[in-house]
């Protein structure tokens, strides 16, 4: 048996192709994925510009997800349960595992990278990464589970003190996914700096206090924490010139490569600053997110502005890569 999935044959190639249905392992367990959300790091899966150490090809996208439980596996899951699934699958014995650090895990191994990912009408998952879903949590909030547990994992390693000023730099989504989370610890202000005005009404749907485009705007010295999230070397130069002595700065974009962006040693030095980088998403954080979502605590969906059926995927890509308007997460719908 075959099914419909947008793969990736290479860089460059990629094409809605008939692959073989996913047979699940014992300890695993088949998911009929419902709503798939694209980013730029599919782009970048698309165009080849990811580091060779992390991707696998021939590759089906689809890192963000939901879905519903097609067959039951191991995990006592019955049909039709709807679920989110880690796309991250640690080995659990590593040193990296052990501490927690499961995006550290020392075998990297991801749905969408080095597995099959959801951008196909069946996917197979490990029992112990599938996560059900309470019956208020929309499809579109599950959507977003993935990036916001990218966010999540960020910001709980800088772990904010209540009634800092928090600055977010990027109107993307996960800027503006940075911006909601934020106040889950309290912060005095959050700021956002985007690139498009467009972006003002969904800045305010995150909860953003202020939103601008003009990097004149933002005091200098005045933050206590900077997330960057634009991943752009200007970005970077921003959240240092922002950031007040003894802040954080919290690096979540990626540049792309060379030639990276310049990194203000004396400023670092004389400011007492603490950087941060973060990679993907622990285990704790996915579960932690997972937990919100079911208990009403956060809702996401707003950030789900362009949907599109699985043939129009470069429908999709394009509105992706050169929409205009008002866009946060697009998103696939696999059985259309």
């Amino acid at each position: 048996m075959t099914m419909r999935a947008l793969l990736v044959r290479e860089p460059g190639a990629i094409e809605l192709a008939e692959v073989a249905d996913p047979v699940p392992g014992a300890e695993e367990v088949l998911v009929r994925p419902t709503l798939v959300g694209i980013c730029g790091t599919d782009v970048d899966i698309v165009d080849g510009r990811v580091d060779p150490l992390f991707i696998r090809y021939p590759m089906v996208l689809g890192h963000e997800w939901t879905g519903v439980v097609a067959e039951p596996g191991r995990g006592g899951l019955a049909a039709g349960t709807r679920v989110v699934v880690e796309g991250i699958v640690p080995c659990g014995r590593c040193t990296a595992c052990a501490a927690g650090a499961t995006n550290r895990c020392d075998t990297y191994d991801e749905l969408g990278f080095t597995r099959y990912g959801a951008a196909a009408e069946l996917v197979r998952a490990p029992a112990h990464l599938v996560h059900p879903l309470a019956p208020q949590v929309s499809e579109e909030s599950a959507v977003l589970t993935e990036p916001a547990s990218v966010v999540f994992t960020g910001l709980s390693r800088v772990s904010p003190v209540p009634g800092w000023r928090v600055l977010v730099i990027g109107d993307g989504t996960i800027g503006l996914l940075a911006a909601r989370l934020a106040h889950l610890w309290s912060p005095s202000e959050v700021t956002l700096l985007g690139r498009r005005t467009e972006q003002a009404g969904l800045a305010a749907s995150a909860g953003a206090d202020q939103f601008t485009v003009d990097t004149e705007a933002v005091p200098a010295g005045h933050f206590d924490l900077v997330v960057e999230a634009a991943g752009s070397a200007a970005a970077v130069r921003t959240a240092f010139a922002a950031v007040r002595r003894g802040g954080v700065v919290l690096l979540l974009g990626y540049l792309g490569g060379p030639p990276g962006a310049e990194l203000p040693v004396d400023d670092v030095v004389n400011g007492d600053l603490t950087i941060a980088g973060s990679f993907g998403y622990t285990r704790t954080a996915w579960r932690r997110v997972v937990d919100l979502l079911n208990a009403g605590s956060v809702d996401l969906g707003f950030l789900v502005t362009h949907r599109f059926p699985l043939q129009a995927y470069a429908a999709a890509f394009a509105a992706l890569r050169e929409g205009s308007g008002s866009r946060a997460k697009v998103a696939l719908i696999p059985a259309g």
